[in-house]
């Protein structure tokens, strides 16, 4: 069975993908894909997402050089969201982090701590 025949698109024709680093499990990011963005991921290897905010169609790390390398692709039971594990190159943060999930909420004091180091400045990032 073909992907496409199990993919359920939002209204919006849209589906949320979590993306995981193969190496260590990290979760990296969550983005969004449209059906042109799912194809072309699997076509070319390497993830493209619907940037909702700009309303396109984009590589990841078009501008950066971040890009992240496809390892493996995996579909819920429901067919509603996706689970993508890939090879980081650099990191998936813009804000110059691995990981996007980068801050914990503490459950005892209430705030939110800074859990992850920076691995690169993002005001030095290509397309800035």
């Amino acid at each position: 069975m073909r992907i496409f025949d199990l993919v359920k698109f939002n209204k919006d024709g849209l589906i949320p993908a979590v993306i995981v680093d193969a190496a260590d499990g990290q979760t990296l990011t969550l983005c969004y894909m449209n059906t042109d963005a799912l194809r072309l991921t699997l076509e070319t290897g390497k993830v493209h997402v619907f940037r909702r905010s700009k309303g396109r169609l984009m590589m990841k790390g078009e501008t950066s050089e971040h890009i992240q390398l496809v390892c493996e692709v995996l579909l819920d039971c429901e067919g509603n969201s996706l689970v993508i594990k890939v090879e980081q190159k650099v990191a998936a943060c813009h804000a110059g982090y691995k990981t996007c999930y980068f801050r914990r909420y503490n459950l005892q004091t209430g705030e939110l701590e800074t859990v992850g180091e920076k691995v690169f400045n993002p005001e030095n990032a290509h397309g800035k």
